[in-house]
């Protein structure tokens, strides 16, 4: 099973992944966490990567591809993965779709998380992260246990240079610039479904990640 979540920056997207990883039982990742692990280990992918994001600069779409597609043919994801955040482009999207199809797979469905711009805003400017295990934390919604500590490996807590207002208000126009023509290509494909995330409607990660379930169960029965 293949299924793609897009959302704007500090949408929710790692948050509902998350649970459908282990709601599912199929690992969950995003581009940067496949850059990471490529770079961590080494070896000729990892030193490719690391040449263009050391530089600041973003990695170009077919070398994205070239990495990505090798992470989808490991052991660990044969009986699928949940993409956070990935395709970014339409070229990123086809080229995917292309790899799927020579390997006798395909995306099952692509969630599109919609939230209010101002609770977005609202998460990235308190969002903290770990610079060593990349655990994500949120000062109002979900803090550490113990503050500015990361609960899982004790490192203390850091905010991203990019997650201040002017700069979140530039991704988040960019994202929308990107984002949709992506939208379009997976809705022509009749496999698109948006779902609001907004705490001020009642519509945490938990309930969202529900009715993604109880949608791919209606597409089991389907098939």
């Amino acid at each position: 099973m293949i299924i793609i979540i897009l959302g704007a920056p500090a949408s929710g997207k790692g948050s509902v992944a998350e649970i459908l990883s282990k709601e599912l039982d199929i690992p969950s990742m995003s581009s940067g966490d496949i850059f990471r692990k490529y770079i961590s280990e080494g070896g000729e992918i990892g030193k490719l990567a690391d040449s263009y994001i050391s530089k600041g600069n973003l990695v170009p779409d077919d070398v994205t591809m070239k990495i990505i597609t090798s992470r989808l043919m490991e052991d660990d994801l044969k009986n699928g993965v949940i993409l956070d955040g990935f395709p970014r482009t339409i070229y990123q999207a086809e080229e995917l779709d292309k790899f799927l199809h020579a390997n006798g797979k395909k995306v099952n469905i692509v969630v599109c998380l919609k939230s209010n711009v101002d609770e977005v805003l609202t998460r990235i400017l308190n969002r903290r992260i770990c610079p060593k295990c990349d655990a994500i934390y949120n000062t109002v919604l979900t803090p550490p246990k113990v503050d500015g500590i990361c609960d899982k490996c004790g490192s203390t807590l850091i905010q991203r240079d990019d997650d201040t207002i002017l700069k979140a208000r530039n991704r988040l126009k960019v994202y929308h610039k990107q984002t949709k023509p992506i939208t379009k290509y997976y809705k022509e494909k009749g496999i698109l479904v948006y779902k609001l995330l907004s705490e001020r409607a009642g519509r945490m990660k938990d309930i969202v990640a529900k009715e993604i379930i109880e949608h791919l169960n209606e597409l089991e029965k389907k098939d």
